[in-house]
Order: structure tokens, then sequence, then C-alpha cells
């Protein structure tokens, strides 16, 4: 039997909406007939997928959007509290809810599997969300990012396992009680919200400790910051640790991964067999996440040979390495990297990709206080491009920092051996780009803010 809606969720109204977090809750509300309303700052494909459920969705704040008999007001931290509609919902005394507490009350009574990790959630919770269904299992899932496939970043499905992709960056993923739980790797970032690695490993230690007794915790092997996490839970009686990666000490070893093109090949050791499988994205981070996500399933008690099997069918998600097309002969791919080490693991992936061919990169730095604090490890990653195009900082819920701009990591690039180009106009980058590119070349659109809206632009300006 379906899951029944939270009585408190019955009629909820959604301050941004459209946000990947917000409106994957949104949509499985709706899919589970909850009367869902809504609103965001701009019309988007989103918006209108959820009208197309059945949800009311308005476009702009304002205090009469909040419909008077709305049972909850749902907000994410990103929600500023002088929101019109939020002080409207104190002048009704609607409850205001946390996005993650009413993601919590959706996995209520399921087995479900929390992926938690500075980088890699939305890869890893979609492989199991895809890998799950193609194995008939039906699972719910949400995400925060759109399927390549499927097309959704959620969905309300008829079995009994939910995969939620569970976000540190403010703490919320401490309000789950997983049956597994995946953490692919601790470092220290989100810098608004924490002051140390210390503040990290103590939020990723109650997040651990929220396993229900007899679940499993899935960790890296390999990453120094999961490996000392490890240490720190080790002494939980009622938690059972598997970890993955290629450490000889791992319980589900990566023996090896073999690049093949934009694919990879993956062969683990896994009680004591060879297991050989295909990950269709390119990068030996991606062929880790996809053994996290076995291992996960295996966990839940699915035949690894199976689950490795229908991992293979997994086509990516939006902007994790994403093809957008092709023109006079230059590729284009979007990423979603903004921190430091994914800038580097997928420019690593598409240095191998692209072979002999020169790699492109347009980077967008995302937040003030990011580029702060790793605005010169951000320079150091782009070395790796034959050239760059660095764009102004996308600020997204920040004000500025005085001080504090893309020059930064321009500087950084440039001490590093790079070619970089600063472009303050983003509307100039898809002439710039034709100017450089030359045919066999890949262009690598790279950041979290909307440097992505740059790809059919370029591809356009190629064509032309």
């Amino acid at each position: 039997m379906a899951p029944a809606v939270p009585s408190a969720m019955e009629r909820p109204h959604f301050i941004g909406i459209g946000g990947a977090g917000m409106s994957g809750i949104a949509k499985i509300l709706a899919q589970r007939g909850a009367k869902v309303a809504g609103s965001d700052a701009k019309e988007s494909a989103t918006a209108q997928a959820l009208r197309e459920l059945g949800a009311t969705v308005h476009i702009g704040h304002a205090t009469e959007h909040l419909a008077s008999d709305a049972s909850c007001v749902v907000v994410s931290s990103a929600i500023r509290p002088d929101n019109p509609e939020l002080a409207r919902a104190a002048e009704l005394s609607v409850p205001v809810v946390h996005r993650s507490d009413a993601l919590a009350s959706l996995m209520t009574g399921l087995r479900s599997i929390a992926v938690a990790g500075t980088h890699g959630k939305t890869t890893t919770t979609s492989m199991l969300a895809v890998a799950l269904t193609e194995l008939g299992l039906d699972p719910s899932y949400a995400i925060g990012g759109d399927l390549a496939g499927p097309g959704t970043n959620a969905r309300h499905g008829e079995g009994e396992i939910f995969v939620a992709e569970a976000d540190e960056s403010d703490r919320s993923f401490q309000k789950y009680d997983p049956e597994v739980a995946i953490v692919l790797n601790v470092e220290l970032d989100h810098h608004a919200n924490y002051a140390s690695m210390d503040e990290i490993y103590d939020s990723f230690e109650t997040f651990v400790g929220k396993v229900v007794p007899g679940g499993t915790l899935v960790i890296s092997a390999d990453q120094s910051g999961a490996v000392e996490l490890t240490q720190r839970v080790r002494d939980l009686s009622t938690l059972k640790v598997v970890t993955y990666g290629e450490s000889a000490t791992a319980d589900v070893r990566v023996h090896k991964i073999t690049p093949r093109g934009l694919t990879s090949e993956v062969t683990v050791l896994l009680d004591n067999r060879f297991l050989t499988f295909t990950v269709s994205v390119p990068g030996s981070h991606y062929a880790h996440n996809a053994v996290a996500a076995l291992a996960a399933g295996v966990a839940l008690g699915i035949p690894a040979h199976n689950l490795a099997s229908a991992i293979g069918k997994y086509t990516g998600v939006k902007r994790r390495l994403q093809l957008k097309g092709e023109a006079a002969g230059v590729q284009v791919i979007d990423s979603y990297a903004h921190h430091p080490t994914e800038m580097t693991a997928d420019l690593e992936a598409m240095r191998g990709a692209a072979a002999d061919s020169r790699l492109l990169v347009v980077f967008q730095p995302h937040l003030f206080s990011r580029t702060q604090e790793l605005g010169t490890e951000m320079g150091q990653a782009l070395a790796l491009a034959d050239a760059s195009v660095v764009l102004d900082i996308y600020p997204a819920r920040e004000d500025p920092i005085p001080g504090i701009t893309s020059a930064l990591i321009i500087d950084a690039a440039g001490a590093a051996g790079a070619d970089v180009t600063p472009v303050h106009d983003k509307a100039t980058v898809p002439d710039v780009i034709a100017g450089m590119a030359k045919p066999g070349d890949l262009v690598l659109t790279m950041g979290a803010g909307d440097v992505t809206d740059l790809g059919p632009a370029i591809l356009a300006r190629l064509s032309n």
C-alpha cells in the first residue's frame, strides 16, 4: 500500500518550489494526492512539470500567493526571513516546515537509502534510482538533479525503497533515519555554515548516528575525510560498516577501472568474487560512485550481479558531464563542478576522453564565500585545461564580499601555468569560444550557476 500523505502536508505551499530539492518533494506529494501549491522567482520547465501534476505554481513572491487554507509552508535554507509569503504564514499561524523535515516525513515507513558526501551525491542517488527501477522494484526517489533518462528529479513509486540525496550544506541530512547511509567523501565546504573540519565531522557523525539499529554505513575506504569519519563511528555497536574503494582493506574493492571513451568498465572484488560492469559516464570518480551504489543495494539484500547489470543502464544526470551537442566538429559538455575536488575530477575525466584533442573550459565561480576560501585551488584545477574562460562570480544566495572577485581564481590559474581569459559579460562567451575552438576540441561549461545556459548558445555560434 502506498504511504499516506502526512496530515500536515495535505495542502503544502512551497516557497521556491522550482528549486531542485524543493520541486522533488512537491512532485512526490502531488503524485501521492496532496493539493500542492507554491511560488518561484521565475518561470521554468520545472514549474510547468509541477502544473502538469496538478500543482498551482505562482511566479514571483507575494502575500496573496499563500492560500488561507494551506496546511503548512515549506521552505529551504535559501529562503530569507523577509520573504512576503513567509511573513504572511506567520500572520495566518500556518506552520513552517523545513524542506528536510518534509522529505523525512515522506520517507517514513519505507526502507530508505540516504546518500551523503561533499561531492557525488546526485550521481550516486541517480544510479540507485535507475538501477532499482530497472530491476522492477519501483522505488521512490528525491534527487538534486534531473535524470537524463526519466527526465525528473523525483518520483513516487509503489515499492518499499526510498532513495534520497542527503544534503550536508545546512545540516539538514541529520533529519533522516535511513536503513542505509552512503558517505562518499568528507571535505570542507559550505563555509557560511561550517567554520572548521571538526564541525564537518561532527555533522557527519550525527548523520551516521541516525542510521536505524542494524542498518549499514557504506563509506569510502580511499578518501581521507571518509577514513577519519569511519574511525570516529566504528564504536557504534548497532551499525554495520561496509567500506569500498581501491584500498586493499576495502570490503568492496575496486580492482580495475578501464576507460572506454565516454564510458568506463569497472571490476570489483565482492565476497571473494570478481564482478565487472559498465558505467556510462567517464572518470574514476563516477566509477567509485557506481561501486558505492552497488554496495548500498547489496546491503538491502539485492543480488550484486543483478544490481551491477542494472547500474549499467544509468545514462547520466543533467549537468554531470552532460553532452549538450556538437557543432563544427566541437563537442560541448556541461559540468556542475564548482568545488576544486569536483573540478579536478571532471577535468581529469575529460582530459582522458579528449585524448589528443584540446580541452577548453568556461568556468563560472559559485558563491563569494567559496571563492574566498577555495579560489586558489579552483585556479590550480583550471591548469588541467588547455585554455579557460573565467566569468564573474555567481552570487546565488550571497551578498558580495569586499575584495573577493574572479581575479583570485584567474591569478592562481596563471601562477599554475594555465591559459586564462577573464570575461565579464557572459553574453560574449559564445563569440570568445568560437574564436578559440577548432574541430576536434571539447568545450566544457563548468559551475553551479547559470553558466549551463551557455551550452546551446555556444553550439549555435559554432554552427554559424
